[in-house]
């Protein structure tokens, strides 16, 4: 069996410990806790069985903590999926969003995803669906907008006669109340 990686020898259980109340990370506290447990003296299969996890996790955390100190130890985002798009694609794609599409070359009269992707197909021979697209187009600060519909043989004067009107002022009536009138 090999020996232990051993724990850097600059921070005390009872500074983890300080660290651990401080954070308001759960994860952190946990991974902390276990490795005071380590600094106290104790095993680090009882400091396994004290966190719920395997050897090789804490394992895992001393090495972070040997490298990062306790703020290595804070719960990390994942880095997720690598983009389809390099930024010289991205630019090529901001450059034809923002010119618009060319009828007669593009064979559409405005942009929409699956027209993107399918331009995207034809200049990089890259395969993107419309949902990571529009994600895409979201990040680099773009947004969905439409048109309000208009009819092409609706007439700008038709809508200034059916256009309907301010409401009535509300006056007091000339007639008096009801009492009166009796």
């Amino acid at each position: 069996m090999a020996a232990a990686i051993g724990v850097r020898s600059d921070y005390t259980s009872a500074d983890l410990r300080q660290f651990a109340r401080r954070s308001g990370d759960a994860g952190q506290v946990r991974r902390l806790l276990a490795v005071a447990l380590i600094l106290d003296g104790r095993s680090r299969s009882e400091a396994a069985k004290f966190a719920g996890v395997t050897l090789q996790i804490v394992r895992d955390w001393v090495l972070r903590f040997n490298e990062g100190g306790p703020d290595g130890l804070a719960t990390r985002k994942a880095p997720g999926r690598a983009s389809i798009l390099n930024d010289e694609q991205r630019a090529r794609l901001a450059e034809i969003v923002e010119t618009g599409p060319i009828p007669a070359a593009h064979g559409v009269v405005r942009w929409r995803l699956c027209d993107l992707a399918q331009w995207i197909w034809d200049e990089f021979e890259l395969s993107v669906t419309r949902h990571t697209l529009g994600r895409e187009l979201r990040a680099m600060g773009y947004r969905k907008l439409t048109a309000r519909p208009r009819h092409r043989g609706q007439k700008s004067d038709d809508i200034a006669d059916f256009k309907k009107g301010s409401p009535p002022v509300w006056r007091k009536s000339s007639g008096g109340s009801r009492e009166e009138r009796r």
